[in-house]
């Protein structure tokens, strides 16, 4: 959140400070098909599905529906980008880095209009579109390039006569399925690595956001990638998410979504050809507060970290512990910042908080709420949707929240924040762990010694000190237990695209 937070305090759509970026008005989308070899396809079934506005609930646009058909001509020319002495397995190493680059430079020049076509199809404010989302893909491409030409094996002692050496070499065609709520940042995750470690890649972008992977890959044409490199195929997780995972000719799959959808992409790619799995998947995050830390800092980042994106992020700061001596504060502190959270039209550059992305996840969530209400949690704000206003839920706080409660164990994916209270480190250690999630989890305290012994005790993939959402492209990100299986992001990025090839040589044997 610093970076939209930032935006917001040096500039001021009323012209008397610096200007912020505007959206794109009355915006025509037109990207629409399915993306293989560098051209626009229709799908071989003839159908196409709609993509609406969570906001205003009207139709965008209707978008090529593929299926399986249409993942086998992809992979074909995947794969057929793939073969040795084509273009793309030609290009020294130098060269994909700079088509990632040529990319970067390229999203730069439309941060605008794909800032415009995240807002339109996920309903995230414009600003936090373009200044959080647009800014992750721009610095994450150019990180991944800045490694193309780095990947390096090793020189391995042996024996006197043998040269013994380890190459890092591409898996193949690679799959990605990418979700909702970060459509645009989370193809990217999957891309630049795959892409900088001389891979070819099918993507499957949600049914309900296909709008900036699509205009993406116009870009990547662009750019100059040679055909079959990158291809799209939009359609339904059952379809086109079933037939990538699959797929006996795709190598490994990276997948960002719920454990349930993760758990059917696991057993399709280890029925196929055991193809590599990388799966990011939900979180119930524990946000300790002690009673030692600075309570304004922790308040703000407790409240950014779970109703940022409309509270649906998967890091989301969902279960908050707060130590018994400032419980009633933190409390007070949090349901002014939430009654004061401006909620409303993404597009206005004053909104923090849009709609929710559909019909299901809103009855979802309200549905979470009542269980909080009848489950005996104190309902401090919100509750409820916002009126005559379609997917748009008011910001929830609930206290006197308990472990066995559904708002404390459940992921809601929405904005409300659960307070929780505890007595002392052992008995916030063993209740934040006791969730079968694992994928961040933040401290705040002013103690050094306390705060290491909470991140080395905390079974989560991130630990964040005295900060929420410190995402970065150099540092890896995945969870632990049911949140998921290997990294994105940093140089353990790297591993999950590559395939390790031993070579020894044996040296004529001439004595002196």
């Amino acid at each position: 959140m610093a970076a939209a937070n930032g935006a917001l305090e040096h500039g001021h759509p009323d012209g008397k400070s610096p200007a912020l970026p505007r959206p794109v008005r009355d915006l025509e989308v037109k990207f629409t098909k399915i993306f293989i070899n560098n051209e626009w396809h229709e799908s071989k079934s003839g159908k196409k599905f709609a993509t609406y506005s969570p906001s205003t609930l009207e139709k965008i646009c209707e978008v090529e529906e593929g299926d399986k058909p249409d993942v086998d001509k992809a992979v074909e020319a995947a794969q057929a980008a793939f073969q040795r002495g084509s273009p793309w397995r030609r290009l020294e190493a130098l060269g994909r880095g700079r088509l990632l680059h040529k990319l970067a430079d390229l999203v730069e020049r439309d941060r605008a209009v794909l800032a415009t076509l995240e807002t339109m199809d996920t309903g995230k404010p414009f600003l936090h579109a373009f200044f959080i989302d647009l800014e992750g893909c721009i610095r994450t491409l150019r990180y991944f390039a800045g490694w193309a030409d780095k990947i390096q094996g090793k020189t391995i002692p042996t024996d006197d006569n043998v040269v013994c050496f380890t190459r890092h070499e591409p898996v193949g065609v690679c799959g990605a399925i990418t979700p909702w709520n970060f459509p645009l940042l989370m193809l990217v995750w999957k891309l630049a690595p795959a892409l900088c470690c001389g891979n070819t890649v099918v993507l499957k972008p949600a049914e309900q956001t296909p709008l900036s992977a699509l205009h993406l890959g116009s870009l990547i044409k662009e750019a100059g990638f040679p055909p079959g490199v990158v291809n799209i195929v939009p359609g339904f997780g059952p379809t086109v998410g079933a037939a990538i995972s699959s797929h006996p000719q795709i190598s490994k799959i990276a997948f960002t979504g719920s454990i349930e959808v993760g758990k059917l992409v696991k057993e399709a790619a280890s029925r196929s050809n055991l193809k590599r799995v990388t799966l990011e998947l939900g979180g119930k995050n524990p946000c300790i507060v002690c009673a030692d830390a600075d309570l304004d800092l922790a308040v703000e980042c407790a409240h950014q970290g779970v109703f940022f994106n409309q509270g649906q992020c998967c890091t989301a700061a969902s279960r908050v512990f707060v130590e018994e001596q400032v419980y009633t504060e933190f409390v007070r502190r949090s349901v002014e910042y939430a009654t004061r959270r401006p909620v409303g039209d993404p597009f206005d550059l004053h909104t923090e908080q849009g709609p929710q992305i559909d019909q299901k996840q809103f009855d979802k969530i309200l549905e979470l709420i009542e269980s909080g209400k009848k489950e005996g949690a104190k309902l401090e704000c919100g509750g409820s949707a916002m009126e005559d206003r379609g997917l748009f839920i008011k910001p929830t706080v609930f206290s006197e929240v308990t472990d066995t409660m559904r708002i404390a164990k459940e992921e809601i994916f929405g904005p409300v924040q659960p307070i929780l209270k505890f007595k002392n480190l052992e008995d916030v250690i063993e209740r934040a762990n006791s969730l079968e999630y694992g994928l961040t989890a933040a401290v705040f305290t002013k103690n050094l010694d306390k705060a290491l012994k909470l991140a080395s005790a905390l079974d989560s993939g991130t630990v964040w000190i005295n900060c929420y959402n410190a995402i970065y492209a150099q540092a890896p990100f995945g969870g632990f237990k049911m949140s998921g299986n290997g990294r994105e992001l940093g140089e353990y990025a790297l591993a999950e695209y590559t395939e390790v090839k031993t070579v020894t040589i044996k040296l004529e044997d001439k004595n002196p």
